[in-house]
């Protein structure tokens, strides 16, 4: 895997040295270590509570988990107790030993201890089984690597995180499941700098900031994943739909509007009620023989299908083509509660989607076109710290639909699309969508923490399946090839991320209320009010604070409300038609003529930088 680009900038300037965290992904000694820890924590668990049945126990990209059945919910007091229970295994130096058996073998041996779980995950396991002892006090089903000897491992590099619930194999219909979190690191050094990095991230999670800064909601009476946007959070998402319908109107892109339901048959003429109906929202059908026959309504999870429809309202000549749609298109997805995170894992929510209708020879021109699209996008929100990844299909899984053929042009388009760039990128086989491969934007944040952002598709396959024309200069009906795009990818997502990213200091062309005025008494509001409108007028968001509180309070509300430009206005500054600013970028600026200040703010707005 290429080193990404470089870090960005952090909001905080007291941020110490990089200290490199390695993913289990990236690392055979970490899988080792959090395989063998999480098997001691299971140990450790059914030592202390001998009625908690074991089920899955693997290692997750900062940590590891295993989910138990028990009849006894688990406290943190419990953790601290197993943690020190697994110390005492730790220090029993017992080897850990791989065992190959039979499914018949195993079936026996999980009978034997009346473990139910573990036989129906037998079920699922190709041969060889491979069981794996701590010494002969405990075993489990697992595909390893592991360590010799728990000896191995430190219990000072350890640690027990929480308890959340979980449902077996994922299905709310099934037992719900006790999981405990733990990490386990090499050194602990390592463990120190990941929990410092878990405080920072606490303090910029985006559900407390945007909380504290009034941004959204969740409320329990509209129900999990869906969030309500306030008055400042929905100035927030109007700046960067703004900013990019800007940059896509510059670009040649047209824009449409389309429903939030459909037919059904739409998306199975798509693909996506076969591929992706776990993931939708049940069908609203008229009644009991329209749901027998699958014939009814469906929320959309896609835009893409109603794109297809504007195109294919009327034949189309090659002259029309390249066709850019563009849609800030809300899709309904229905993730398992265990999964939704804030806005970063929703169940409604916005795609800055777009559908480019090309002939094969503007394919390479327009995808390029979509990749600089992107890139200045980021660059605007100083998003620097990224990689590309290029998702393409296993050719092993039957989830992807089209030939060979198909899929073979549209990789090679996004291969050449790098290449030319001279992109750093990584091949995630198996992260295409079912339709055709992607070209996707890991951003890593300043947590080192990855989230896929942007996005660009090639798809010979859905012009297939809805039959999509266009007439060619020599009057012959030829098929032309999707682009889909999505710079943002999810407008929920993107905010939450800029949240964290920023620590809730939105540079100044992004903040809800990018100016504040603070009088020192009543006698200069008057002055403070028409600075305002002034400000209003050439579309600075700017407020005055009318409390009434002592100046040294204002200061301190507008610094916790964290809004990047203050001004102070006394009555110096009132005879001399300036503003005493004040920015949390850089400090104090002192006294600034009015008109200075309103070019300044303009400057900033029209390019994006700082006051």
């Amino acid at each position: 895997m290429p080193s990404p680009m470089p870090v960005s900038a952090s909001p905080d300037d007291d941020q110490p040295e990089k200290f490199y965290l390695p993913r289990t992904s990236e690392s055979v000694p970490l899988q080792k270590i959090r395989h063998t820890t999480s098997h001691v924590m299971a140990m450790a668990v059914q030592k202390l509570f001998p009625k908690a049945q074991v089920t899955i126990g693997p290692w997750i990209e900062n940590g590891f988990y295993y989910d138990f059945d028990s009849p006894e919910p688990f406290t943190d007091k419990d953790l601290k107790a197993i943690k020190k229970e697994m110390t005492k295994i730790i220090n029993r130096k017992l080897p850990v030993i791989r065992e190959e058996v039979s499914r018949e073998e195993a079936k026996q041996r999980i009978q034997a201890i009346n473990e139910p779980y573990k036989l129906e995950i037998l079920e699922g396991l190709e041969e060889p089984i491979t069981l794996y002892h701590l010494g002969d006090q405990w075993w489990d089903l697992c595909a390893g690597p592991h360590l010799e000897n728990t000896a191995d491992l430190k219990p000072d590099a350890i640690e027990l995180e929480s308890v959340a619930g979980a449902y077996w194999r994922g299905d709310e219909t099934k037992a719900q499941l006790q999981r405990i979190y733990g990490t386990a690191w090499e050194t602990p050094e390592q463990l120190v700098e990941y929990k410092r990095r878990k405080e920072e991230a606490l303090k910029r999670d985006h559900r407390k900031l945007g909380k504290e800064l009034g941004l959204f909601i969740f409320s329990d009476s509209v129900g999990p994943g869906l969030p309500l946007w306030t008055p400042k959070g929905t100035v927030l998402r109007s700046i960067l739909q703004d900013f990019l319908q800007k940059e896509q109107l510059k670009r040649g892109y047209l824009p449409v509007v389309t429903p939030h339901i459909s037919r059904v048959d739409l998306f199975k003429t798509s693909g996506h009620w076969q591929k992706y109906k776990e993931d939708m929202f049940p069908l609203m059908a008229e009644d009991a023989e329209s749901a027998a026959l699958e014939q009814g309504f469906v929320l959309k999870p896609m835009n893409c299908p109603f794109h297809i429809q504007i195109y294919k309202s009327e034949l189309r000549s090659y002259r029309e083509l390249p066709m850019r749609l563009a849609e800030f298109g809300t899709v309904y997805r229905y993730e398992q509660s265990g999964e939704l995170g804030g806005l970063t894992r929703v169940r409604g929510f916005t795609v800055d989607d777009s559908h480019l209708f090309v002939t094969p020879e503007q394919l390479d021109a327009e995808f390029l076109s979509v990749v600089d699209l992107i890139l200045s996008v980021f660059k605007s929100l100083q998003l620097k710290n990224f990689k590309a990844r290029l998702s393409f299909r296993d050719p092993d899984s039957d989830k992807y639909i089209g030939s060979d053929d198909s899929w073979d042009k549209a990789q090679g388009a996004i291969r050449r699309a790098v290449q030319t760039l001279g992109m750093d990128h990584f091949e995630g086989i198996g992260e295409a969508a079912f339709y055709g491969p992607k070209l996707d934007f890991i951003f890593q944040d300043a947590l080192d923490r990855e989230w896929q952002l942007g996005t660009v598709q090639v798809d010979y396959n859905l012009p297939e399946r809805f039959d999509l024309e266009y007439v060619a200069e020599d009057g012959t009906r030829k098929r032309p090839v999707m682009i889909h795009r999505a710079p943002f990818g999810s407008l929920e997502r993107l905010i939450g991320i800029l949240i964290e990213e920023y620590a809730g200091d939105f540079p100044v062309w992004l903040a809800p209320i990018q100016v504040r005025l603070l009088a020192v008494s009543e006698d200069q509001l008057p002055f403070a009010k028409q600075v305002v409108s002034q400000l209003l007028a050439i579309g600075v968001r700017a407020e005055v604070d009318t409390s009434g509180d002592r100046l040294g309070k204002l200061i301190r509300n507008a610094e916790k409300d964290k809004i990047p430009v203050m001004a102070v206005v006394g009555a110096k500054e009132v005879e001399a038609n300036a503003l005493s600013i004040r920015t949390r970028a850089s400090g104090e600026l002192g006294p600034t003529p009015v008109a200075e200040v309103l070019e300044r703010l303009n400057v900033a707005n029209q390019n994006h930088t700082t006051f």
